[in-house]
């Protein structure tokens, strides 16, 4: 067969490729025998040089495939699909950190020498309109996804919904496990946002791990040009042995052998990844499908969560101490009697105010008053680990100490008076209230209140010379 004249006759980027055909569904080497002047010139020039200074490379023909592609288990599956199983394999990649879509093919060629077989591969730029919902011919993939996902909308209780909305996702997908995972790498950290796992299953998950951020930094470079990475067998397994030890090692440890993953991005900044693993391997490109679509509708709502979540941390944040503002205050206390939050009782709370801050602003200027109110912050920090502080006012906080003992919220209340008691230094009127019975929580507020402002009559009684000295 004249392969040469094969792929000229392509307008779009062509080139055969060879596969080795082994015994028991498993294949060898994948081979570029030749291709068109378009692939040519990328192999000779490609987009991402990673070696600057090294000599221009020429192609040679029947050379091992990732000397000119990435190295993926997914380019590996789609050529021996094709090439022995004699399959018309079509899909779409959006590589990594880019803007740009290719619509991919692989074509079988009936054609064959001894354990050699052959197929076409092509690839083209596409436009995003150019993109089918299911490129693998199964509608109600999209159907399935856009039913499950669409409850985002307008839900009340964001992570609520996301996690149903992944335990749907593992169903369809018929995995033991699907997982969600939203990364910062401005602040280096990670977290799970959502995951589903099956009944009775023995896989566990990666959030076992201490170095999970550490493993998932290092899915960057093992997808690298990519759009995915997708391990289904053992061959694809050797690759990640080789690609990514400590990925591989935390998998086998884990009893994954099979998992699909894909990076949440939006406007090519990396939310964080979405995953399935241990499924029927027969179903690798319907389960590949799945969340290819399901990262479609999932970036653009955690996008808009994560900027929801910043707005509200903005809006809720006093600039000066960081700790929570009145807004937050107030709303968390609205939320409360609305019962859209709930306060785990018995809870205390406590009202302080800082006196003597005038005398500091008079004789040292408002960065000095300023700072008196960062310290004043600090030390309540200090004393109610875990509780909610608010900076009610000027010169006023509040902690609410919910899920408590009366004889733990006394301790913490006596710490305050005892370290806050210094007229030179920081120094508060405290005031508490512990509600171990029906009380509202404006009723708590309310009681903690007016025994603040009786600690500080009793501060005047003993200074009196600060009386008029906020």
């Amino acid at each position: 067969m004249d392969f040469q004249k094969l792929t000229d006759s392509f307008s779009s980027m062509a080139c055969v490729v060879s596969v080795e055909k082994k015994s028991g569904g498993e294949y060898g080497d994948i081979r570029i025998i030749t291709g068109n002047k378009l692939f040519i010139d990328m192999a000779e020039h490609p987009a991402y040089i990673t070696n600057p200074d090294a000599p221009p490379r020429k192609f040679v023909p029947n050379s091992l495939y990732d000397v000119y592609l990435p190295k993926a288990p997914d380019f590996e599956s789609m050529c021996y699909r094709s090439a022995v199983l004699k399959k018309t394999v079509h899909t779409y990649i959006h590589p990594n950190m880019t803007n740009l879509w290719f619509v991919l093919y692989t074509i079988p060629l009936d054609y064959a020498e001894g354990d050699i077989s052959y197929c076409i591969y092509s690839t083209e730029q596409c436009s995003i309109n150019d993109i089918e919902l299911a490129p693998s011919g199964s509608q109600g993939i999209a159907n399935d996804v856009l039913k499950t996902c669409i409850r985002l909308r307008g839900a009340s209780d964001f992570r609520k919904a996301m996690n149903e909305v992944i335990d749907d996702i593992r169903n369809i997908c018929d995995a033991s496990v699907c997982t969600l995972m939203l990364m910062n790498l401005d602040q280096g950290s990670c977290s799970i946002l959502a995951s589903s796992r099956k009944k009775n299953s023995g896989v566990r998950t990666i959030s076992d791990y201490d170095n999970i951020y550490d493993i998932a930094v290092s899915w960057i470079d093992t997808i690298s040009e990519g759009d995915c990475v997708i391990i289904s067998n053992d061959k694809d397994m050797e690759y990640l042995r080789n690609a990514n030890y400590m990925w591989y090692k935390a998998l086998v440890e884990l009893g994954v052998s099979s998992i699909v993953l894909f990076p949440l991005r939006h406007n090519k900044e990396l939310l964080g990844y979405i995953w399935a693993s241990n499924f029927d391997t027969k179903n690798s490109r319907r389960i590949k499908d799945t969340l290819e679509l399901t990262t479609f509708f999932l970036s653009s709502e955690i996008a808009s969560y994560n900027m929801m979540q910043q707005l509200e941390h903005i809006s809720f944040t006093d600039i000066l101490t960081g700790i929570n503002n009145r807004n937050a205050m107030n709303n968390r206390v609205d939320k409360i009697l609305s019962g859209k939050n709930i306060i785990d009782k018995p809870y205390g709370v406590v009202f302080s105010d800082l006196n003597g801050l005038k005398t500091v602003n008079d004789k040292g200027g408002h960065t000095a008053g300023d700072l008196l109110i960062k310290k004043a912050a600090l030390l309540l920090q200090e004393i109610f680990i875990g509780d909610e502080i608010y900076r009610a006012g000027g010169d006023e906080f509040m902690v609410i100490v919910s899920s408590c003992s009366e004889e733990e919220f006394s301790r913490k209340v006596l710490m305050l008076r005892q370290r806050a008691s210094d007229p030179d230094k920081v120094c508060f009127s405290v005031g508490c209230f512990y509600n171990d019975l029906k009380s509202s929580i404006t009723d708590a507020m309310r009681i903690a209140d007016e025994a603040m402002y009786k600690d500080k009559e009793r501060y005047y009684a003993e200074h009196p010379e600060r009386r008029n000295i906020r």
